[in-house]
């Protein structure tokens, strides 16, 4: 008996939800006993952890280089040491942090910053206009080749007429410059005098912990900063940070209270641990993004019919009931509807019979065989072979590779030009953790912005994108700058560098004492006020 299309994806569909089910239930609901709540669970005694928290998180730190960042766990660990003058609030909106105040000229070419007064570096530097004068040189500088030169390039010239205050020029307007402000983080100028590029190994900021060791692949701990400069803050002794991929242990982790905080709660366990009294589940829309990224500049991916094809053969429903347990939404741009000028798109619906049709008009009737990577994570891995399942009903057969992140970091960023690179595929998720469209489009979709200078892994290149996002950066009306990006979204839709697939729900899971940990709509954790109710 043959199945085909629909019928095929869904008995398929099952067959994975069923293997998941076994892997992951555990069937006991965290050592749950009976009570009088209702929910057959007591109220959690207390910490095991004493007033420090354990945060155990699906993948390892790339670096605490907070100018050379791109994954979200590594801007996790920098934002827990460092701060920048401008931040983000749980709803991603701009606030002031080491800047008190700011002005902009009406041109959108100066910013004047008023800095915070009395705030110190943990080795004791003051932080004033030129530290932030130093930060912004190092970022600037091409030797360095650091992951944010790019978002401050059109810095023209930076003033400090004071301690207290800092004059930014640009070159030409940018209107998400404030958000890069956000992310470009300050370092103590002391500790990049004595460490230099070992600074990822060495952080030193100003923010409420203090970095106190970095085992890679184990964990990440940072200790209460005594002399933060708000008072009151921070309210326990220190985070420890833990990569745990598997699924089942991180669970585990959370439901013994070996771990305080877990993200991402894996999506399969979330109807269990619901009904768990010690547990609080959080759930929260997010600017998170799910993809394949298709290398464009290599066979027979450089065929936009071949893109388009894998597109109309992954069913994205069925992409999000069996990965991520029918949290999240199908992506229907190239950007959350979470993010600024977002733009909805119409097409791409499941539809097998058109894929074929696609794959034979580009010449491969008979489909072709690709690689996929991603992380070693669980979900990652379920993801992949999701994809793979779906896409050999059209005859395309992938080899799945996962890697730990760091080797794949390597993978992608040690090719210096499209031509040595060897990325095919790759499933992963991308967040403008600036929170503006910018940072959900140039650095994915500019061809400056190739590996190893940005995350363009597609290696896309459209001369007509790459025009519109300079004018969508200059623009200083917000109603130009919409439309352009609506016209870019268009384009980068019918074009398909990517595998379109979903958006995720932010989810994460905690004990019952703990407040003020929160996980942003870009995927970052935020410790910044994590306190323990014994």
């Amino acid at each position: 008996m043959k199945f085909k299309g629909k019928a095929w994806s869904m008995l398929m569909l099952l067959v994975i939800v069923a293997v998941v089910a076994a892997g992951c239930g555990s069937g006991n609901n965290g050592g749950a006993n009976t009570g009088t709540d209702g929910k057959g669970t007591k109220p959690a005694a207390g910490s095991k952890n004493g007033n420090n928290v354990v945060v155990a998180l699906n993948a390892n730190f790339i670096t605490l280089d907070p100018h050379n960042a791109g994954d979200t766990n590594s801007i996790s660990g920098a934002r827990s040491m460092y701060e920048g003058l401008m931040g983000f609030d749980e709803n991603m909106s701009l606030k002031p942090v080491l800047a008190e105040s700011y002005a902009i000229s009406e041109d959108g070419l100066v910013y004047t910053i008023k800095l915070r007064q009395g705030v110190k570096f943990h080795d004791g530097t003051e932080f004033n206009s030129e530290a932030v004068k130093i930060n912004i040189a190092r970022i600037q500088d091409e030797k360095n080749n650091l992951r944010m030169r790019k978002s401050f390039a059109k810095v023209a010239k930076v003033e400090t007429p004071d301690a207290n205050t800092v004059v930014i020029t640009l070159s030409e307007p940018y209107n998400a410059f404030l958000n890069k402000l956000a992310m470009g983080l300050m370092i103590s100028p002391a500790a990049l005098e004595k460490f230099g590029d070992k600074i990822g190994q060495n952080p030193v900021g100003t923010g409420p912990y203090k970095f106190k060791e970095w085992v890679e692949g184990d964990r990440l701990v940072v200790e209460k900063n005594a002399d933060y400069w708000q008072a009151g803050l921070p309210k326990v002794d220190s985070v420890t940070f833990k990569p745990v991929p598997e699924n089942g242990s991180r669970t585990a982790m959370l439901k013994t209270g070996e771990a305080d905080f877990i993200y991402p709660m894996p999506t399969e366990q979330v109807n269990l641990l619901e009904t768990d009294n010690n547990i609080v589940i959080d759930k929260t829309d997010s600017t998170i993004v799910r993809y394949v990224t298709l290398n464009t500049m290599k066979k027979p991916f450089d065929d936009v019919k071949i893109r388009q094809a894998i597109n109309y053969a992954i069913d994205k429903d069925a992409f999000i009931k069996v990965v991520k347990s029918g949290l999240g939404s199908a992506l229907d741009s190239s950007m959350s509807s979470k993010t600024q000028y977002y733009s909805k798109q119409e097409g791409y619906g499941y539809d097998l019979e058109k894929a074929k049709q696609l794959l034979k008009e580009a010449g491969y009737p008979d489909g072709f065989t690709a690689e996929i990577w991603g992380e070693n994570d669980s979900e990652t891995m379920k993801g992949m072979q999701f994809i793979a399942q779906q896409l050999s009903l059209a005859g395309i057969k992938l080899d799945v590779k996962s890697m730990e992140g760091a080797t794949l970091s390597d993978q992608i960023n040690s090719a210096k030009t499209p031509e040595e690179a060897k990325i095919q595929m790759w499933f992963v998720s991308w967040s403008p953790s600036s929170g503006d469209a910018d940072g959900a489009t140039r650095g994915l979709f500019s061809s400056e912005m190739f590996p190893p200078a940005g995350s363009n892994t597609a290696y896309y290149k459209n001369e007509n994108v790459d025009k519109w996002i300079a004018e969508a950066n200059k623009s200083i009306d917000a109603e130009k700058a919409k439309s352009i990006y609506a016209d870019i979204q268009k384009q980068i839709w019918a074009d398909a560098p990517w595998a379109f697939l979903g958006v995720d729900q932010v989810i994460s899971g905690k004990r019952a004492y703990l407040e003020g940990v929160k996980v942003y709509p870009d995927g970052s954790i935020n410790v910044r006020e994590a306190e323990v109710k014994q």
